[in-house]
């Protein structure tokens, strides 16, 4: 069987691939909020963290925890 015989067939990835949903999106944002409150910052605190800065904090629990105690967030 030669490679020339499957040319015809072409992966088309962007048609394959499901799409992130909005609702999915919300739910793995609600629980990463939930993980840094269980971390020991304050709930109100969480609430003014973007997405971004939650994800970034949990990469890194324990820096992210001594440096939220020092400016006096957690």
């Amino acid at each position: 069987m030669s490679l020339q015989s499957h040319d015809h067939f072409e992966r088309v990835k962007h048609v394959r691939r499901p799409k992130k949903s909005t609702a999915e999106r919300a739910r793995r944002q609600k629980e990463q909020k939930k993980r840094l409150v269980a971390l020991g910052v304050s709930q109100e605190t969480a609430d003014k963290l973007q997405p971004l800065e939650i994800r970034t904090l949990l990469k890194r629990p324990l820096r992210a925890k001594q440096a939220l105690k020092g400016k006096g967030l957690a």
